[in-house]
């Protein structure tokens, strides 16, 4: 006879049927998988997107009844889950746009300008660009930079007062 977790562990989905045992649920894109928790005598829960490699979440589980073995996981529990983890991941995309994409509004000689930074990650050949506008939306300068210049309001404001040079 196999364990619960010797038969959780090989379980995968072949369809779009949830799938639900008391430590792994697979439903709407998601799968949580209820595990030992190595650093202690508990027990954790990783939340699991389709096709990520990592979890979004890992996090404690509870203790079920007999004080040895993980409370199953149900609906409710993994309605939360799914949800905290989809918060998770979306502050983590909204963290990685604010640092790929930066804005700085500056006025020089009475004219308002906003200043961007846009960077393109790649692993092997990142790419920066700096680009300002004016007022009235129009593009008034693009230059390619290194991905590690750093946009503030000084840089901004020196770019712009230096009449917009080529390498900033």
């Amino acid at each position: 006879m196999t364990s619960s977790s010797e038969q959780d562990a090989t379980i995968t989905p072949d369809d779009d049927a949830p799938l639900q045992t008391a430590r792994l649920w697979c439903c709407d894109g998601w799968t949580a998988r209820v595990i030992k928790n190595d650093d202690d005598e508990g027990w954790a829960v990783a939340m699991i997107k389709d096709g990520e490699p990592e979890p979004a979440l890992v996090g404690p589980w509870t203790m079920g009844r007999d004080k040895k073995n993980p409370k199953p996981l149900d609906g409710p529990a993994f309605s939360t889950l799914v949800k905290t983890a989809s918060e998770v991941l979306r502050r983590h995309e909204q963290q990685l746009d604010a640092i790929l994409h930066k804005r700085v509004d500056v006025t020089v000689a009475g004219q308002a300008f906003t200043v961007a930074l846009d960077i393109v990650p790649d692993e092997d050949d990142p790419t920066a660009t700096l680009s300002a506008v004016d007022a009235d939306g129009l593009q008034v300068a693009r230059i390619t930079v290194q991905p590690g210049f750093q946009l503030n309001a000084s840089s901004a404001r020196t770019w712009v007062e230096q009449g917009f040079p080529k390498r900033a």
